[in-house]
């Protein structure tokens, strides 16, 4: 039998997500752009996560490391800085072992290079102990990035007034409610904030930092940045088949942990005429008050587009008890959809879709500007207010729902009404269409051969190849 011939263009990459679905899908896909350039490509996983997800086979291998807690994953832990501590012990010491055992291996091309969520910054000390390159990925825009900067800096005041305005470089002016949701007030999710800061504390231990974003979508942020660090951007980290077609059968990131309920949702959409379905998800992990579900499904009742509106098996109950049998129009025939889970990009690419009713998490948020999609933003949390802000300031390609403080940060059901209808047929909506169509274009160009993100992958993995050959 003829031996394959391994592949060496660039070394052995390993690339390591934090294990959180939102943080492996892009690291899945890069781990997908690499491997079609030819380069060896293994990605690492906790033992839980590995045991637990099921990936669908790409062109990777899969190897484990331990957290200290692999039977039962990250709800073991007492608190989120218990379990940051055991990975950065745990981790440290399987990974280097991991390492260690491939380089000793025949069979194994050795490893170059290790790509790594931003939030475990403890593979740096890795990496420089075996004299491999590090590359450090964010899984956030270059813009919230740089206000995590800023206050690891010190350079933001906090607590912030109500009234003041932020001036970050290359953002619009922000609110301090448009700020990432842990800055403003420090005490509210200490935990959270120290992981997002602490993406700083070694970084310029870093050879490379990869962003999930375009040059053309955040230029003035990647222009200082770079005077910090070696930035490049390599996304949108999504598969190919929406963006460049250049990866055979590279239709889908081959992991979901909620069941995707596809062949229903795709049946529903199918049968809608073109520009006619408002989409709803808050993401995976946003929960949302019972009174807010009521008035989210008066708005979808009482407004004249179909809807699929994503609400997950935990959110259910929160669903007013008639809804289900008042948006069946006729005996077969439903004005919307409630499912609690969906393909969402086949969702966001179907001619039938008119907007999406997003939380503006940063993977939606890159999706749906890589496919020409206008949005409602409704943030929740974390960077989804910042996001919200540029997607309709900055990008252009949205509109952000107002809610009152004084109602405890409930949407009501009439404004919800009013964005949807405006997004949908009003002058603004048309603009957001356009805007949002040429967003796609540039999401495009940046990831076919010749685009930024593609000369910066290439760019990357020429380094490393001069690094083996010189070593």
């Amino acid at each position: 039998m003829e031996k394959v011939e391994k592949k060496a263009y660039g070394g052995h990459i390993l690339l390591l997500p934090f294990p959180i679905q939102g943080h492996i899908n892009p690291i899945l896909q890069f781990s997908k752009r690499l491997a079609s350039k030819d380069v060896k490509v293994s990605v690492v996983l906790t033992n839980y996560m590995a045991r637990t997800i099921n990936i669908q086979v790409g062109p990777f291998n899969i190897e484990t490391i331990s957290d200290g807690y692999d039977d039962v994953g990250r709800s073991g832990a007492s608190s989120t800085e218990e379990y940051l501590k055991s990975f950065a012990t745990f981790g440290s010491k399987t990974l280097a072992d991991l390492i260690e055992r491939i380089q000793k291996s025949d069979d194994d091309i050795p490893v170059s290079c290790v790509v790594y969520d931003s939030f475990v910054p403890w593979v740096s000390n890795v990496t420089q102990k075996l004299n491999l390159v590090g590359a450090i990925f964010f899984t956030q825009s270059l813009g919230v990035t740089s206000i995590y900067y800023y206050l690891y800096r010190g350079l933001l005041k906090v607590p912030m007034p109500d009234g003041e305005m932020i001036s970050i470089p290359g953002l619009p002016l922000l609110k301090v409610l448009e700020l990432p949701s842990f800055v403003p007030d420090l005490e509210s999710s200490p935990h959270y904030l120290r992981l997002l800061v602490n993406q700083f504390s070694n970084i310029e231990k870093a050879d490379w930092v990869l962003f999930n974003t375009f040059d053309q979508l955040e230029p003035e942020v990647l222009n200082w940045m770079a005077k910090l660090w070696r930035v490049r951007t390599i996304g949108p980290t999504i598969p190919s088949k929406y963006l460049d077609k250049r990866i055979e059968g590279d239709n889908d990131y081959g992991l979901n942990i909620f069941d995707t309920k596809r062949y229903e949702c795709m049946d529903w959409i199918n049968a809608k005429e073109d520009n006619s379905v408002i989409y709803v998800s808050m993401g995976s992990m946003a929960v949302l008050k019972q009174e807010q579900m009521e008035e989210v499904a008066g708005a979808l009742l009482g407004c004249d587009y179909n809807f699929l509106w994503v609400v997950r098996q935990t959110e259910e109950n929160k669903i007013p008890s008639t809804f289900r049998k008042d948006i069946t129009t006729s005996p077969g025939s439903e004005k919307g959809l409630v499912i609690t889970w969906c393909p969402q990009l086949e969702v966001l690419s179907h001619p039938a879709l008119g907007c999406f009713v997003t939380h503006c998490g940063w993977n939606s948020t890159m999706e749906s500007l890589s496919l020409g999609v206008p949005m409602i933003a409704f943030p929740q949390w974390s960077d989804q207010p910042t996001n919200a802000k540029c997607v309709e300031d900055l990008w252009k390609v949205g509109i952000r729902v107002k809610v009152e403080e004084d109602e405890d940060g409930i949407l009501r059901k009439s404004e919800l009404e009013l964005c949807i209808k405006e997004a949908m047929e009003g002058e603004k909506g048309k603009e957001m269409k356009k805007n949002a169509n040429k967003w796609k274009e540039l999401a495009v160009q940046a990831v076919s051969e010749g685009g930024s993100s593609d000369k910066n992958v290439d760019e990357l993995l020429e380094a490393l190849n001069e690094k083996k050959v010189k070593g």
